[in-house]
């Protein structure tokens, strides 16, 4: 399966940044996957510019551990702007509709999503409707990865465009895992999340479901 454009090992530091809010120069090296003197070097030049601080932790025992964050001119690199808004909206909308509501709102507009791609996703085969799920996620803002192993197709989601609104709102969570769902026509079980502290949003497919299932299910939204 192909692999989204990759990210720098910059890109890389921020965006682990954004998403645990303080680490370590160990965490952000096992997260980037590179030497901690690597992650120095790169740290180094990001305070420099102004986009990363940091503080010192004492933790038990010992020397205090130094722990780094973004700056709110880091921040600024992500449009966090825009996740404050809809933060909000959702904190209205929660005044006013049962949960039961919000679910299903974010399960449809899932849908609704997914079926902009249904003349694509007609007559794939299987390896194909994979790489259209890839690209409507990359599309929206994930850095997706997909990997055929055993019995089972992983889809990995190493960072995801929701995860602020999500430690509120965990309903957004049901956005992806709604239109991988739908592009396949089959259900797929969420294994790993990011809002749990694991190290990427993890969906399993099985692939003999798949090949049970040769038309993708998309369902179209109710008129009006």
């Amino acid at each position: 399966m192909a692999k989204s454009e990759p990210k720098s090992s910059r890109e890389k530091v921020l965006q682990t940044l954004l998403m645990r809010e303080q680490c370590t120069i160990t965490d952000l090296a096992e997260a980037v996957e590179i030497n901690p003197i690597s992650i120095r070097h790169h740290i180094a030049k990001l305070e420099a510019e102004g986009l990363v601080d940091s503080e010192e932790e004492r933790h038990g025992v010992g020397r205090p551990r130094r722990l780094y964050f973004l700056t709110e001119k880091g921040r600024e690199q992500f449009p966090t702007r825009y996740i404050r808004l809809t933060v909000r909206l959702l904190e209205q909308l929660k005044e006013v509709a049962s949960p039961a509501f919000i679910r299903t709102l974010f399960t449809q507009m899932a849908k609704d999503m997914a079926n902009e791609y249904r003349a694509e996703a007609l007559d794939l085969t299987i390896d194909e409707r994979f790489q259209l799920v890839q690209k409507l996620l990359t599309r929206e803002g994930f850095s997706v990865e997909i990997e055929k192993q055993g019995g089972y197709y992983y889809i990995r989601e190493s960072s995801c465009p929701y995860f602020h609104i999500g430690v509120n709102h965990p309903e957004v969570c049901s956005v992806d895992q709604t239109l991988i769902s739908t592009l396949l026509g089959v259900p797929a079980q969420k294994i790993q999340c990011l809002l749990q502290g694991d190290a990427a949003c993890t969906y399993l497919v099985p692939t003999e479901a798949i090949s049970e299932n040769d038309t993708p299910i998309i369902e179209r939204s109710p008129a009006g």
